[in-house]
């Protein structure tokens, strides 16, 4: 810690809020089964650290298979060491991409590795409703996973244009947004590869990633839909419900959660859902997805089962970390293993935990955050 040359001209601290953080959406994320680094532990600190504000210091260790980021190569890359890029490749590929080792391009092979984990990350991210708030090169994992939590948070009332971090002031990190500067990312990593790859070569691999997005978000939200099989029109049914979920401001979380009790026989039989929706907006959504399940082989109760296990009804809210948080701060460390133990089981019925599930109180609407440590 201190001022190096790796701390940005800062003191090289982190605090004590963002380590609770990150642990605890680390395990959250894990449990979700998306991708994502965890941490170990956390060691706290009586060390002042100035801030926005005056806060406790503490430290996080962090476990990955592997910690290379895009920006491992950049480093290389802008400081035209390109050799070094090649040994941290071959690095990185003789270490955790061993079957392209063989490869008649194993350069080539990793870099289409890396996007198709890319966009398959992003994709878990936008069917969870995730954002992360800082997706520079240097927070992105070659291993496609979750990496360097700062100002995330996840959407609550649904709203595309939802930013997290406070300092995003044009939205450049927004939800709607992270699917494009992913691949702006994975851009910038095909050009560290130019001394690899031709550019005939970064340019086709790349064309991989819409469709590998495409795919696997399509999958995760028909599973989320309680849809077994594949329909052309699915597309457009993901479209509606997320357009009316806007409209409405419904509970993103929620929404899926309570869709597995839906009656497509009788859709005044679905009070709870449709109350959460204007008349016109409940209609709309809710006559398309009857129609579209009537297509469906499977009977109600396996597509309940199967949408309630991928349907969380524990997620980390921005508020419920804050509480664990400010207990923290005054020395209480129970909320913490408290959250930590509903997060282990976020799609499981945890009646005694009834209300960590619920939307943030007003006093905690649209809580951002800053990026510092």
């Amino acid at each position: 810690a201190g001022q190096t040359r790796f701390a940005r001209q800062f003191d090289g601290r982190a605090v004590l809020r963002s380590c609770i953080r990150e642990y605890l959406c680390g395990e959250a994320m894990h449990h979700l089964a998306i991708p994502t680094t965890r941490s170990l532990c956390i060691i706290g600190s009586d060390e002042i650290v100035q801030r926005e504000t005056q806060e406790m210091g503490a430290m996080l260790l962090r476990v990955a298979e592997s910690h290379v980021r895009f920006g491992s190569f950049e480093g290389f890359y802008y400081k035209q060491e390109y050799e070094n890029v090649r040994i941290l490749a071959n690095y990185v590929i003789e270490n955790h991409f061993s079957q392209l080792i063989e490869s008649d391009n194993k350069y080539l092979e990793f870099y289409k590795e890396v996007i198709k984990r890319t966009a398959g990350l992003i994709a878990f991210w936008q069917a969870y409703g995730f954002a992360h708030g800082v997706m520079n090169t240097d927070n992105m994992s070659v291993l496609g996973l979750t990496f360097d939590y700062g100002p995330f948070g996840f959407v609550e009332e649904f709203n595309p244009e939802f930013i997290p971090n406070h300092s995003d002031h044009h939205g450049r990190y927004s939800l709607r947004n992270q699917k494009s500067i992913a691949y702006w990312n994975l851009q910038k990593l095909g050009k560290c590869f130019s001394e690899l790859l031709s550019s005939k070569e970064i340019s086709d691999a790349l064309d991989l990633y819409n469709d590998t997005y495409k795919d696997k978000y399509s999958k995760l939200m028909r599973k989320k839909l309680g849809l077994i099989t594949q329909n052309p029109d699915d597309w457009k049914l993901i479209e509606i419900v997320l357009e009316c979920l806007f409209y409405s401001k419904v509970d993103f979380t929620t929404f899926f959660r309570k869709l597995s009790g839906f009656d497509e026989d009788n859709l005044n039989n679905n009070i709870v859902l449709s109350k959460m929706f204007s008349d016109s907006n409940y209609g709309k959504w809710a006559s398309y997805y009857a129609k579209r399940l009537k297509d469906e082989s499977s009977n109600k109760t396996d597509r309940n089962i199967l949408m309630d296990s991928v349907n969380p009804k524990y997620i980390l809210r921005n508020y419920i970390a804050q509480k664990a948080i400010e207990k923290a701060e005054q020395g209480d460390y129970s909320e913490i293993s408290k959250v930590y133990t509903i997060l282990k089981n976020p799609f499981t019925e945890q009646p005694e935990y009834e209300e960590y599930c619920k939307p943030a109180p007003k006093q905690y609407r649209n809580l951002t955050l800053s990026c510092s440590a």
